[in-house]
Formats: C-alpha cells, structure tokens, sequence
C-alpha cells in the first residue's frame, strides 16, 4: 500500500477534533452543536481529506467516551464512535450530485437525513448494548433529531455562505447595513429574554419567537445570504440561552420554541434559496438583454463605418472625375473649343453636384463634423425633401453635439427613414421636429415626424411599416417609437459618460410632451 500521509491533513484532524470538543462545551441534546460541524467539514473539505476528518472524530470520542468504557462497555464506545462519521459522509457523498445542480434547499435534505441516520444508529447501540438504557425511545429520538437537525442549521449555512464568498456579489453597505440592524435586534430581544424568570415562561417564549420577524425580513432583502445568516442566529441565540444548570439538563419551554423554530428555519431557507434562484435568473435575463442591445448597437456602428468608407470612396472618384473632366475643358479652350468647353463644365458641375448629393445620402460625412442638425440641413437628404415640395422648414432644437455619433447617426438614419414612409404612403404636408435633451445621467433626443393635417391620421400600412422599420434602432438605444393619431415619434437615448456645457437640460418628460400639441 501506498499511504502518503499529509501534513495538512493532520492539522485538520486536530482542528477538527478540538472544534467538536468546544461546540459539545455549548451544546445540549435538543442543541447539538458537533453534528453541523461533522456535516460542514465534510461538505468544505475535498473526499481525499475525509480520512483525516474520521481520525479527527476518533480522536474526539476516544477523549470523551473512554471514562464510559467501564459504565457501558468497550463495544458501545467502539461501535458508537466509528460508524457515525461514516454514515453521514456516505449521506454527504450521496448529495454530492443535488449540490452542484440544485439551489441552496439540498441543504435540507442533508441536515434531515444526517440528523435521523445518527439518531437511530446512537439508539438501536444505545438499547442494543447499554445494560440499562436510561433514556426513552420516542422521547430520546425526538430530542436528538431536533437536536442534530438544529446543530447542523445552525453551523452549515455559514460553512457555505463562507464557502461561496468568492462566487457571490462582493458584501457593501447594501448588504452589511441590514445584516448587522437584524442581528443587533435579535441579540436584544435573546438578552431580553433571557433575564426573564422561569415563571413568565409564556413571555419568555413570546420574546424567543419574535426574534424570527427580523430573520423573516432579512431572508426577504437578501434572500439566501439573509437566510444563511439569520437562521443560524437565531437558533444560536435560543441555544445558548437555554439553561444549563448540568450537562444533561433538558428544558421542555424552550424545546418547544426550538420545533418550532426549527420549522421556520426550514421556511426561511427554501424561501431564501428560491428568491436567490430567481434573482440569479433575472440577472442573466438582465445581463442577455444588454448584451443584445449592445451587440445591435454595435452591429448598427460597424455597418455606419462601413457606409462612411463607401461614401468617402465615392467622394474621391468624384473628385478625380472632376479633375479629368477639368483638364479636358482646359484642353479643348486652349484648342480655341469655348463653346463646347463652357458647355462640357455647365454640364460637369450639374453631375458634380448630383454626384455628391448622392455620396452625402449614403453616409452623412457632415454629421462627424458639425452635428445632425446641420447634416439634415445641408445634405443631399435637405435636397430631396425640397423637391417633393410635402416638407415644412424643420424645427431643431437643442445641442446634437452633446450625444454620441452612435446616437446622431441612429436618429439621423430613423428619422429619414419615418420621413421617407410617410412621403410613400401619405398625402398632405409633412413636419418635422427634433429635440435634444439630457435628464440626470441619462441624455438623448425625440424626433416628431408628422402630417401637418392633425385630423388627418396614419394608415394601417404606415403604421405597420413604421413598427416594421424603425422599431429595432430605438431599443438599441434605449428608446422607443410611437405611432400617435397623425405623427410617429422617436426617442433614442443613451447614459452621458461626460457632461457638456452645451446640454439642454431637458427631461424625457418635457421631449414627449412637445410632442402631443395638436398638429404637430
């Protein structure tokens, strides 16, 4: 045989042989502390250390139950100690599947289990071979299994609150604020009734039982964190307060509190672990969603640059035709070819300036440098909406300089886009209105396009083919788009990463309220 013994491994059996001996200090029958810290040393440490902890719990019976040998036998004490560890390291090995697929509530499972399994082994040897078993059946199986049950809600919830330090959210004020008001009241209200007389036994248990309402309230703000802390004080307070005046004493007042309390542990942590659950699911759906928005916004600024490169690719053959066309007009005057010179340049220009017009629609090179407003004013988009004589002079207010490109662009390509719906498949004038704004941290803009006639409204096909093309871009950006009675708006905004000096401090309140006047 190969037996490799590790240093590690005997510092832990020690340890663990000395925190069973301080937790028996503490405990009771109906509080036994030794049975959480067997089931949470077996849950933190790995199977291959579990051999260790085995010599750990031989070492802790040998101290305790030698003195017994004499009074119950040496078979008692030899069987008693060596088959409970291994019972509920087969119980922890047989959970190990339910822990890494399942919440927080196999926790349950594992106390419940360990706690009868031990139970019913110390009876069946404690009536098998004591001479005379001094300890009822019923009486001595409910007072152990609560017992255990409890040490092990007790301690394991924190083993695994501490073991899960590094996967969970990192412990602010969010988290200790509440935490340490829960704490605080339930010590008091355990103080409290403490120095209480034997005879009030019914406030005492009063005071015990209302130190559940700030556990119930912590489990509530932060879920399996809160049950984890709050059950285990719970009834470490109740334990620790019972009277002990001799190592066996039994208190049937507050073995009562503790069924019950031990009831409403159970409660708190499966409702702790399922309002984990869920908010673990809402932060993945949270996070998916602004992953995808911010994928779409991406995708939306990679086909811009791909635009603008197009554009300015145009630009500059457009540049080298005019420059070609330049030199042949310079060569037919120098051949004395006024005429067809004049003529070629006139006709030049004509196609020079349609050239870029169309260049500027593909891409508004003029937004990177002066803004949205001037681009729709000064690009080939201004051009076509004069020449369809259905467009207003637009109303731009507000800085666009303050938003992102991103965002410029995003609205300059929606409200194109609306514009040119309603020319297609409306009749009558059309207006157009813009205003940029910022609101606290966030800043963006509402674009109006709508018919001048107010009681005229938009068809069904404009309308959804509005939701059809524009209804993506916004939610790119955390905006929206609205058909209302004869106009469409659009609101595209963004968080301001900086502050400008420039930013209209408009709320998103007062864009869409410009908005409903009638006619617009």
């Amino acid at each position: 045989m190969n037996l490799r013994i590790e240093p590690i491994g005997l510092v832990l059996a020690v340890i663990y042989a000395f925190a069973c001996w301080g937790a028996r200090k503490l405990s009771l029958d109906q509080f036994y502390l030794p049975a959480g810290i067997r089931v949470a040393a077996l849950l933190l440490c790995p199977p291959r250390l579990w051999p260790y902890l085995f010599l750990g719990e031989y070492a802790y019976f040998a101290q305790m139950r030698y003195p017994m040998v004499e009074k119950y036998g040496l078979t008692w004490v030899i069987l008693a100690s060596v088959s409970l560890m291994p019972t509920v390291a087969m119980i922890v090995r047989l959970h190990r599947r339910m822990v890494a697929t399942t919440t927080q509530a196999w926790l349950l499972s594992v106390g419940a289990t360990s706690a009868v399994a031990v139970t019913s082994l110390n009876l069946v040897l404690m009536h098998l071979l004591w001479p005379t078993p001094d300890v009822p059946l019923l009486t001595g199986a409910a007072r152990y299994i609560v017992g255990d049950f409890i040490g092990i809600l007790t301690v394991v919830p924190l083993a695994l609150l501490w073991a899960s330090r590094r996967a969970e959210l990192p412990w602010t004020g969010r988290f200790l604020t509440p935490s340490i008001a829960a704490l605080a009241l339930m010590i008091l209200t355990g103080i409290a009734s403490a120095l209480i007389t034997e005879e009030s036994a019914t406030a005492k248990s009063s005071l015990q039982l209302l130190m559940a309402l700030p556990a119930i309230a912590l489990t509530c703000l932060l879920g399996w964190r809160g049950a984890a802390i709050a059950v285990p004080s719970l009834n470490l307070i109740i334990g620790l307060t019972t009277p002990k005046p001799y190592p066996l004493a039994f208190d049937p007042t507050t073995f009562t509190t503790q069924m019950v309390m031990a009831v409403a542990s159970i409660a708190l942590l499966l409702f702790g672990s399922r309002i984990t659950h869920y908010y673990h699911r809402y932060r993945i759906r949270d996070d998916g969603e602004r992953n995808a928005l911010k994928l779409a916004r991406n995708s939306h600024i990679a086909s811009e640059k791909g635009l603008r490169e197009r554009a300015l690719h145009i630009r500059k053959l457009g540049d080298g035709i005019e420059v070609s066309l330049r030199e042949v007009v310079n060569w037919l005057k120098l051949q004395g070819h006024h005429e067809i010179a004049s003529g070629l340049l006139n006709t030049a220009a004509v196609h020079s300036h349609q050239f870029r017009t169309q260049a500027s629609m593909v891409y508004p090179t003029t937004l990177d440098h002066l803004g949205l407003y001037v681009a729709l004013q000064a690009g080939g988009v201004r051009e076509s909406w004069d020449q369809s004589n259905r467009m207003t002079r637009p109303r731009l207010e507000g800085d666009p300089c303050m938003l992102s490109t991103g965002l410029q662009l995003a609205a300059y390509r929606a409200l194109t886009e609306a514009v040119s719906l309603l020319l297609e498949h409306e009749f009558g004038q059309i207006v157009v209105r813009a205003r940029c704004g910022r609101f606290g941290s966030r800043r963006g803009i509402l674009i109006v396009v709508a018919l001048l006639d107010s009681v005229q409204p938009l068809s069904g096909t404009t309308v959804a083919m509005v939701d059809e093309h524009l209804a993506g871009l916004p939610l790119a950006y955390g905006g929206f788009v609205q058909c209302r009675r004869n106009r469409v708006r659009i609101v595209l905004a963004e968080t301001a990463a900086r502050s400008s000096a420039r930013a209209t401090n408009m709320p998103p309140q007062t864009w869409v309220r410009e908005s409903t006047r009638p006619g617009q």
